[in-house]
């Protein structure tokens, strides 16, 4: 009989029916197979343990003895978590991991009573009156201001079921985090499909590593955590050609914020470039959003605030004057920031960068430098328009004529990623790795004791760090608005070395037809109680 001499694969060997090959050298034999040589070989190989240790990251079983599974006497199982680190899930994984991450960050602070704002106050106040049915009343933005007449986001509305069952600020920091770990998986998903499993990857976690998102993160609670997420899975639609989902996703923006509704006709002008020809859809798109925005602006904000205008046209106008210029450096170092980190600049080359030019456009038409900095939560609607439009570039530049250019390419995911590790040294996620992070300082407790004794559904006025203890249960304004009348209560921290005394005698002077006594103190919140009115 004919014997030809092969060496063996073992992937191969395995085949669809998972049945041993024979050992490496042996020889196969040419044409119908016997008896003796078809089924499983009674001589099963006995890898070594590096070999073992391969084969299990395969998903593929040995017996205890050392054996393959599907030899006599093996394991015939599959692997018991195989499934679970199939490709498809990558994205899942991803997104369940930061969840964690980004949660446990947000709450730490919380618990740490390390507020950066006054915002998370006002939006529980917000989602508190939604989770009453009732108007979404904010007094720390003046006694009975309504909220859409300072921010137009009845997306907010959302999270009234979760806040009514779990009546806490705790409950709109976890869903910020969902939001914000949500979005990595488009991200990832989109970025796997272009690139393969193993650069997508890449590019999702330093996504979700990005300075951008950590910052936004590490900033209290703020209404773009739904922006995100609709961005991100607007372009993964468009990179997928799914043209009507994309206009799905793109479209709720405009209940996110009120200047998001051109960031929607941004993307409607992508699918435009994308599809060469009047796509209805996109046209739809493009006049929807410019029209949502314009009357948002001019009619729904003015009509909710009393006022009659829109309270941020200062942020263009320099309260009247001539428009403050941003320095040049300030702005292109911003940029950088921006593009060179999280891409190497290549998102360059995709037309879905065009998304970020309304964010820019604002940028570059306000006088607040806050919009230029690299801190707070204003670059994070930024992240999944970069690292989609990143993928869009490396799936392209894979087929250029440029050698170089390739090569750059191909070795971009894992700087990007080097450099997303890098920087998180520096960045909010860091601190998880401090085991200070996760103790509670008797401090903070001996405060929360002391605003405690605040009853329920009393007059406060507070500053940042009491806030977050105060506005689900009592109605709290904002210290030193002298359009509200003398509150039964004051709750303020001492800063630049100011003294209880100290504090008190500000009290009186804001409110000098009033009297107040000390409640008690502690870490560095002080608490008055009003006695009198005259």
């Amino acid at each position: 009989m004919l014997f030809v001499g092969t060496l063996w694969d073992p992937a191969a060997a395995r085949g669809g029916d998972g049945n041993a090959g024979p050992p490496t050298g042996a020889a196969a034999p040419v044409g119908p197979a016997s008896p003796a040589t078809a089924g499983p070989q009674t001589h099963p190989r006995i890898p070594g343990p590096a070999r073992r240790a391969a084969d299990r990251l395969r998903g593929i079983p040995h017996s205890r003895n050392g054996t393959d599974g599907d030899a006599p006497g093996g394991d015939r199982r599959p692997g018991r978590f195989a499934a679970l680190r199939a490709p498809r899930l990558d994205p899942y994984w991803t997104a369940a991991f930061f969840f964690v991450a980004f949660a446990t960050l947000s709450l730490c602070r919380f618990r740490a009573m390390s507020p950066m704002s006054w915002d998370l106050g006002i939006f529980e106040q917000a989602v508190r009156g939604y989770a009453h049915l009732q108007a979404p009343i904010v007094d720390l933005k003046g006694p009975g201001s309504n909220v859409l007449g300072d921010h137009f986001s009845p997306v907010l509305i959302l999270l009234a079921p979760f806040y009514r069952l779990f009546p806490s600020p705790a409950t709109l920091l976890t869903a910020q985090a969902a939001l914000f770990a949500l979005s990595t998986l488009p991200v990832t998903r989109a970025a796997a499909r272009l690139l393969g499993r193993g650069k997508g990857l890449a590019i999702g976690i330093a996504y979700g590593l990005s300075w951008g998102v950590q910052k936004a993160v590490d900033f209290d609670f703020h209404e773009i955590a739904f922006a995100v997420p609709l961005i991100a899975f607007a372009l993964e639609a468009v990179l997928r050609k799914r043209w009507t989902a994309a206009v799905c996703w793109a479209a709720p923006l405009v209940l996110v914020k009120e200047d998001l509704g051109v960031t929607a006709a941004a993307i409607g002008a992508v699918i435009l470039i994308r599809t060469r020809r009047a796509t209805p859809l996109a046209i739809g798109l493009v006049a929807f959003g410019i029209t949502a925005t314009a009357v948002t602006l001019a009619v729904i904000i003015p009509g909710f605030n009393g006022a009659a205008s829109y309270d941020y046209w200062s942020k263009l106008s320099g309260d009247g004057g001539p428009t403050a210029a941003i320095p040049l450096a300030t702005a292109v170092r911003t940029t950088l920031w921006i593009l060179l980190p999280t891409t190497g600049l290549l998102a360059l080359r995709s037309p879905l960068l065009l998304v970020a030019l309304p964010t820019f456009g604002w940028r570059f038409l306000s006088h607040d430098p806050h919009y230029w900095g690299t801190d707070w939560h204003y670059n994070a609607v930024l992240m999944p328009m970069v690292f989609l439009a990143l993928a869009d570039a490396l799936a392209h530049t894979r087929l250029s004529a440029r050698p170089w250019l390739r090569t750059y390419a191909l070795h971009l995911p894992a700087a990007v990623l080097a450099a997303a590790l890098a920087l998180t040294t520096t960045l909010p996620m860091s601190r998880l790795t401090e085991a200070a992070a996760y103790r509670k300082p008797s401090v903070i407790a001996d405060a929360e004791r002391l605003l405690e004794k605040i009853p329920d559904g009393a007059t406060v006025e507070a500053d940042i760090r009491p806030l977050s203890r105060l506005t689900g249960r009592a109605r709290v304004f904002w210290i030193g608005d002298n359009r509200i009348p003398a509150p039964e209560y004051v709750a303020v921290q001492l800063r630049d070395n100011r003294t209880p005394q100290q504090a008190l005698a500000d009290t009186a002077a804001r409110h000098p037809n009033a009297t107040y006594v000390p409640l008690g103190g502690a870490a560095d919140i002080v608490v008055f109680r009003r006695t009198s009115v005259r």
